[in-house]
Parts: structure tokens; C-alpha cells; sequence
């Protein structure tokens, strides 16, 4: 069974920076096309970027040049660096399978909240 634990999560003030950390087990986490994702009370959770097997990346256009997702197949963990955040950033982020791929339990999530 695949279990995905996200941390990193934390309260900031706008402008300041965040490094997001999702440690999956009992699958073959580099075969995988990743992605994290965030979702706020009341709206659906959207996908914030993803990153392929292959390594290829993409984002969501309000936090491209502000968030680089990357991985560490040896470590089996995914990892979301935030910069420049702003208070619309503020939500739960969660790590899951992407690009079309059957997604996993959903984990807890990890809160991010930014305020002054």
C-alpha cells in the first residue's frame, strides 16, 4: 500500500519562502509522473506543477517563476520549493501521482498559510 507523507508546510509573511517535502513509500516512486497540488476550503484542488519521470516540468501560471518542483528518486521524496509567496498561496498542499496516472490515497497535506 502507498503511503505519501507531506511537511514543510508552515505560516509566513507574504514575500517569504518555503520548501515543501512529500516522502512516498511502497511504490516505484521515479516511474511515476508526480505533481503537488493545493486546495483551499470550498474549491477544488488544482494541481500547482508537476514534474515527469523524465524530469520535465510544468506549473500553474500564477506561481511559475516563483515554484520549482523537483525530485530525488534515490529518496523516494518530491519536493516543492516556494519563493515570493503571496496570500493567495495560502492552502493545503498535497503530493500525488500526475500526468494522467491513476492517483494514490490522498496524504494529509501539509498547510501553508501566508499572512501578514
Amino acid at each position: 500500500q502507498v503511503q505519501v507523507v507531506e511537511s514543510g508546510g508552515g505560516l509566513v509573511q507574504p514575500g517569504e519562502s518555503l520548501r515543501l517535502s512529500c516522502i512516498v513509500s511502497g511504490s516505484a516512486f521515479s516511474t511515476d509522473h508526480m505533481g503537488w497540488y493545493r486546495q483551499v476550503p470550498g474549491k477544488q484542488r488544482e494541481m500547482v506543477a508537476l514534474i515527469t519521470r523524465g524530469s520535465n516540468t510544468n506549473y500553474l501560471n500564477s506561481v511559475k517563476g516563483r515554484f520549482t518542483i523537483s525530485r530525488d528518486n534515490a529518496k523516494n521524496t518530491l519536493f516543492l520549493q516556494m519563493n515570493s509567496l503571496k496570500p493567495e498561496d495560502t492552502a493545503v498542499y498535497y503530493c500525488n501521482r500526475a500526468g494522467g496516472l491513476v492517483p494514490w490515497d490522498w496524504g494529509q497535506g501539509t498547510q501553508v498559510t501566508v499572512s501578514s
